[in-house]
């Protein structure tokens, strides 16, 4: 299995955005900029969050998970957005009840087993409203992506 890639350019703070497309589409394309993600993965990633929605009402912050099929992926990766303003995302099981959401967690995953590791994972995060105050707050991303090394390897 290949390594979680994380950079400092897969951070992103103080999103402005209006609507969860928005922010979809701002992380999606930063991902394929980097190149760990093809250019199909951008509307791949806003259609699946219409059929199969991934915010997660915690303890702590809402977040969300958007991520999808491997098909879209080049390297296994995960970005995380930081909204300065949540924003609604319509809640995992659920079809109309929304969250809103201030952390994303954006997942490029490039084999499906990996996928449900890393997101048994994450599960950990978001139970951790210490630790999602902490990725919300902290403003030096190395220390984001330490953070979240400790958790996830």
């Amino acid at each position: 299995m290949s390594t979680l890639y994380m950079d400092e350019s897969l951070i992103l703070q103080d999103i402005q955005v209006d609507t969860k497309e928005e922010v979809l589409q701002l992380m999606a394309s930063t991902m394929q900029e980097q190149g760990v993600v093809k250019e199909s993965y951008i509307q791949a990633v806003i259609d699946r969050e219409h059929h199969y929605a991934t915010g997660l009402p915690t303890q702590g912050l809402s977040v969300a998970i958007p991520h999808t099929d491997k098909e879209h992926v080049n390297r296994k990766s995960l970005s995380v957005g930081v909204l300065t303003e949540p924003v609604d995302f319509v809640i995992m099981g659920e079809d109309e009840q929304s969250t809103p959401v201030k952390l994303v967690f954006m997942l490029a995953m490039d084999e499906s087993h990996a996928q449900l590791s890393l997101l048994q994972k994450l599960m950990g995060v978001f139970q951790d409203k210490e630790l999602l105050a902490y990725l919300a707050s902290e403003r030096d991303k190395t220390k984001i992506i330490a953070a979240l090394r400790d958790v996830l390897d």
